[in-house]
């Protein structure tokens, strides 16, 4: 390759990242800022459950009436939003318990407010004999999320209390959750550990159960059975020079969570980024996001939560401090 190619094939290359960068983003969806209020900009994935919420916060004014202008950015993927909020592009984005974990041991705090204590589930077909963890020895089990999985940890610890080792006994494969849902489907594995909604598409189908809940492993590990392992997350540093602002926004998410439990004609207009035309999988999906409205947190939810990251392998004295854990304002 000469010099000309060797340019050529860089110029293409950065034209490339360029242009995925560029796609990754949408168009911001913002509140009225005539106002004068302040701000708060949130990225979240295009077609995940907190934009649900979020979307229902602006479209409500629950943002407004709380004192603030909600900026909502919607990105195509999780990386991207991660970056957008590492990076300062925004003041907030969704991530779960053990991103914020990582990111604190990188030396970048973030502050966490709850947003759901929907963790995943393990799904079997409704005619499956699955019904404990003790079960799941010898079969084919679908995990999503890779080896780290919050879900996959707490079920192997919780299966080492019984004794059992399961990922020497089970014939264990990682992969995206539609593919794993797809191979559920196909006879090609006999359970799945998945992401809530998810496993919600699949029940609402009809033809699939929980084996049990991942709130019965919250359970058997002696912790509360509904801790917020999602939050929504905003540098400690932008958190603590705006704690009025952090307060308004955890309320008009409290506010938006509410309202969407109480009056389900609200979810006419959110059905739409639900993408289902499915009733049995668009309730299945309303019922499982108000089942993981998180309880505000105490000093002994706290101390789960901390709980929670030793047990997926967190190292004590590397703990989260209890300050990044948003407890509500005064």
């Amino acid at each position: 390759m000469n010099r000309y190619q060797q340019k050529y094939r860089l110029c293409r290359l950065s034209i490339g990242a360029l242009l995925i960068l560029f796609l990754s983003w949408q168009p911001l969806v913002v509140a009225d800022q005539g106002d004068g209020l302040p701000t708060v900009s949130v990225s979240v994935l295009q077609f995940g459950t907190a934009h649900w919420e979020l979307s229902h916060v602006a479209d409500r004014q629950l943002d407004r009436r709380n004192g603030f202008s909600l900026v909502i950015r919607p990105v195509a993927n999780l990386p991207a939003s991660h970056l957008a909020v590492t990076s300062g592009t925004v003041n907030g984005a969704v991530a779960d318990l053990l991103w914020a974990q990582s990111r604190y041991q990188a030396g970048s705090a973030f502050r966490y407010v709850p947003f759901s204590s929907s963790i995943g589930d393990i799904v079997v077909g409704e005619a499956s004999p699955v019904r404990t963890v003790s079960d799941l020895a010898g079969l084919r089990i679908g995990v999503a999320g890779g080896p780290d999985s919050k879900g996959w940890i707490l079920l192997q610890r919780v299966a080492e209390q019984r004794g059992i080792d399961l990922s020497a006994v089970a014939e264990v494969q990682y992969a995206a959750p539609p593919l794993l849902s797809q191979a559920l489907r196909r006879g090609q594995v006999d359970a799945i550990v998945t992401y809530w909604h998810f496993a919600a598409r699949l029940k609402g189908e009809g033809g699939w159960r929980s084996a049990f809940g991942m709130a019965d492993l919250l359970t058997a590990m002696d912790l509360a059975d509904d801790l917020p392992v999602l939050g929504y997350v905003f540098p400690d540093a932008w958190a603590r020079e705006n704690p009025q602002l952090v307060d308004s926004f955890a309320r008009s998410i409290a506010d938006a969570k509410s309202e969407l439990a109480q009056q389900p004609i609200y979810w006419q207009r959110v059905r739409p980024m639900m993408r289902t035309a499915d009733k049995g999988v668009f309730e299945a999906l309303r019922e499982g996001f108000i089942a993981g409205t998180p309880q505000p947190l105490t000093a002994q939810r706290i101390a789960d939560l901390r709980e929670l990251l030793v047990l997926t392998g967190v190292e004590p004295k590397a703990l989260m401090p209890e300050s990044l854990f948003y407890r509500g304002g005064p």
